[in-house]
């Protein structure tokens, strides 16, 4: 265990952080996968928007990496305008 309180609370800061970033990468885990399901092509367009900004947020705070990200925008952008 840590002996100074600067240790201490980092310990307790990381925590929180991993937290979050496991919530805010499930999140948008499930949002991708509700797009790849959605079937009306203007409803997986509105989710588009929302789904990409999502991913740009995780690539931003290097939760996923920036290259991840672009794949998974390209991957979806393709995905919704075969529908």
């Amino acid at each position: 265990m840590a002996n100074h309180k600067s240790a201490l609370k980092r310990i307790r800061s990381n925590e929180k952080k991993r937290v979050l970033n496991r919530y805010q990468h499930k999140t948008t885990r499930n949002a991708i996968k509700a797009l790849r399901l959605a079937t009306d092509k203007k409803d997986a367009s509105a989710k588009l928007s929302a789904v990409v900004s999502m991913i740009d947020k995780l690539a931003k705070k290097n939760i996923i990496h920036d290259n991840k990200a672009a794949n998974l925008k390209s991957k979806l952008t393709k995905h919704v305008s075969k529908l």
